[in-house]
């Protein structure tokens, strides 16, 4: 089987062939830190996540790079809103999305660099642009750099624009700018309205980067002239991706191999924004849901599609993954997460995966084995390897009940724990059975009812009754 990925620029889903043998340079954009991350901004990281989860148990030695926009307008703006310094609210910010990215078991990248780290590879780059006459500063006096839209003849390729057709670029006064689609490579420092601590010295004056340059600079630093995979939410295609694939080739890299493009989380039929205030925040949502949960609500839709939020259909993905949880459960099968090769999984499941992270697919398999499991389970038989199989197909989901990541704290207290809570209900089902066995059914019921309200549900099957935690979840 081979791997086969759908790539923005081709518009096509074709086998991947990586630059060197056995290693991959992935790199994603990731958030602006000027507030608190949504449900929307971190599908994108689960997502990808997802890929370089799957490229490691393909076998790759994957370099994965995800940046982040610690300086730009919007940051700035929101500063002087709160009457703080910039790098407060963005270091703020930034922590926020560590603590979301974590709750979601989205494991660090190899490097996450932040802009205002790179600025003198980026001043480099803008260097090389105006040598080369794709770049000009602007002769208004204001210290902004432009690239030269006109002066490379494919700019529009990855989105199959024509430049005509464009929108002007509005980043900055139009005055300065030979061509109304131009765009900022650096915006010169405008000593009446913004702090000199968000200002770095260049060839043009004082001044900062443009939104485009900072991810062209960082993944050439760290993957070099030419990578394998850019990815990055479908929202950033145009103009982000454009302008960084336009000025990194015209600078003499050959940039991306493929790129990659997830869809967005909508409500109500609209890209789920701060701007919109439509906006959930993880914290939010993790006051009701567990983080396990919600990662599988993300998986479960493929990476491209587009997923209409909604408690309701939250609601029903945890009610399918709790099936897993208590088939594993009922197995009394553990396992230990990070361990997966090709060989533990199921051929349907590899072939998913293999088809452009066709998770939807995967996890159809996922609940089919469980089934099977399930039915072993009913006729008194081992469903201990059927369990493992799961366990693996979850690990490589980033959904493994045993990672660390979900926060397991003390295991030798959590197994005391749950065995003290094991006699207890056992007392009780003892106490519920002789009352069923008297036809003293109120009394069962009442025993029932008291073992519901303490969170803990009862199922009854042909080998005696089971016991499982009820996770609380759902709208208020």
């Amino acid at each position: 089987m081979t791997l086969r990925l759908h790539d923005t620029a081709s518009r096509e889903v074709r086998d991947f062939v990586p630059l060197q043998e056995g290693k991959v340079g992935l790199y994603v954009c990731g958030l602006t830190v000027q507030s608190e991350p949504h449900v929307g901004h971190v599908r994108s990281g689960v997502n990808f996540d997802v890929l370089q989860r799957w490229l490691r148990v393909r076998g790759y030695d994957v370099t994965f790079i995800r940046n982040t926009t610690d300086i730009d307008d919007k940051i700035l703006a929101k500063a002087e809103e709160q009457g703080r310094p910039w790098y407060n609210l963005a270091y703020e910010m930034h922590r926020e999305l560590d603590r979301a990215y974590a709750a979601l078991n989205v494991a660090p990248p190899t490097y996450e660099p932040a802009a205002t780290g790179h600025v003198p590879e980026m001043v480099e780059l803008i260097e090389a642009l105006v040598e080369r006459g794709h770049a000009y500063p602007a002769e208004d006096g204001s210290g902004d750099v432009y690239f030269d839209v006109r002066s490379w003849p494919t700019y529009g390729e990855l989105t199959r624009q024509r430049i005509d057709d464009m929108e002007a670029a509005e980043d900055a006064d139009p005055r300065g700018k030979r061509d109304p689609r131009d765009f900022a490579l650096w915006k010169g420092w405008k000593v009446d309205r913004e702090p000199a601590t968000a200002s770095w010295p260049s060839p043009w004056g004082r001044g900062r980067p443009g939104w485009h340059i900072e991810c062209s600079a960082m993944a050439g630093k760290y993957l070099g002239t030419a990578f394998d995979i850019h990815g990055g939410g479908m929202d950033l295609r145009f103009p982000h991706h454009e302008n960084e694939q336009a000025q990194s080739r015209a600078a003499g890299h050959p940039f991306a191999a493929y790129w990659m493009h997830n869809a967005w989380i909508t409500t109500a039929g609209e890209k789920m924004s701060k701007s919109l205030g439509n906006s959930l925040t993880i914290p939010a949502v993790l006051e009701r849901y567990r983080g396990i949960e919600l990662r599988y609500y993300l998986v479960a839709a493929h990476y491209r599609s587009h997923v209409e939020f909604s408690f309701d259909a939250l609601d029903e993905a945890v009610t399918g993954f709790r099936r897993v949880e208590a088939f594993l459960e009922r197995a009394g099968v553990a396992g230990e997460a990070g361990s997966v090769v090709l060989a533990d999984l199921p051929e349907a499941f590899v072939a998913a995966m293999d088809d452009d992270l066709g998770t939807p697919a995967a996890v159809a398999v996922l609940h089919d084995t469980v089934r099977d499991g399930n039915r072993l389970l009913a006729d008194g038989a081992d469903a201990a390897p059927v369990a493992a199989r799961v366990l693996a197909m979850l690990d490589v989901l980033g959904l493994h009940p045993a990672d660390p990541a979900w926060g397991g704290g003390d295991e030798a207290a959590t197994t005391r724990l749950t065995e003290a809570v094991d006699v207890l209900v056992a007392g009780l089902l003892e106490e519920r059975a002789a009352a069923r066995a008297a036809k003293d059914f109120a009394t069962a019921d009442g025993l029932r009812d008291r073992l519901k309200a303490a969170g803990i549900e009862i199922e009854d099957t042909p080998s005696g009754p089971r016991w499982s935690l009820a996770q609380a979840h759902g709208k208020d």
